[in-house]
């Protein structure tokens, strides 16, 4: 078997040896009785920091507070840890286990607020109301009038030049508002496959656009 190969398969002797603190984590958390208890129960409240700081940052931006944030929270650290328990065995290492185990809880803070999102009356993802583009802009209702040539190019042009997911994610993301955790829990994405999707979109529509003279302010 190649190196290449070796390292796919997970060979043991090709992985790191652990740092003291990650050693520690790993021995209770793979033990027995009361110490694994404790073990865990140290995890949950580590992760759960974390969790509740994560909440209140994305939080306000999906119209998340007061108690239900921190349910929110519990549950993702709940979650998280049963998925640190159950996939321990994979790790590899290459980082102090801590800084592992904080990946599992964002995801699912991550999953939680995007799924919370869509439970919301208003929340609609097939909804284009490119009037309120100037608003999004942070521009006024003065200003609207000299948007209006340039909105329906940007219209057709994300008609015309983008791939149908494409469409789907500018009109979402830069049209709607929607947050970006709650389209990757509805598409069943990722944010880095989405904001892939988004950059490419931008890069058709600004070769599209180039030359058109934009309104000033």
């Amino acid at each position: 078997m190649s190196s290449a190969e070796s390292s796919v398969s997970g060979d043991p002797e090709l992985r790191r040896s652990p740092d003291p603190d990650s050693a520690e984590w790993l021995r209770t958390l793979t033990g027995t009785g009361q110490e694994r208890d404790q073990a865990i129960e140290r995890l949950h409240e580590l992760l759960l920091r974390v969790a509740r700081a994560e909440v209140r940052r994305r939080g306000a931006g999906l119209r998340v507070s007061g108690p239900e944030l921190d349910d929110l929270a519990y549950q993702a650290a709940a979650d998280a840890v049963m998925s640190i328990i159950r996939k321990i065995g994979e790790f590899r290492a290459e980082s102090r286990f801590t800084t592992w185990a904080y990946k599992f809880v964002i995801f699912e803070v991550s999953g939680k607020l995007g799924r919370h999102f869509w439970r919301r009356p208003d929340a609609r993802l097939d909804l284009e109301d490119w009037s309120r583009l100037p608003e999004r802009f942070g521009s006024g209702p003065e200003h609207h009038a000299e948007w209006r040539d340039l909105i329906a190019a940007l219209r057709r042009a994300v008609d015309e030049e983008l791939t149908p997911h494409q469409r789907r994610v500018f009109v979402a993301l830069v049209l709607n508002g929607v947050p970006l955790d709650a389209l990757v829990a509805r598409l069943g994405s990722n944010r880095n496959a989405l904001y892939k999707t988004l950059f490419d979109a931008r890069r058709k529509l600004e070769a599209r656009l180039a030359g058109y003279v934009t309104h000033r302010t």
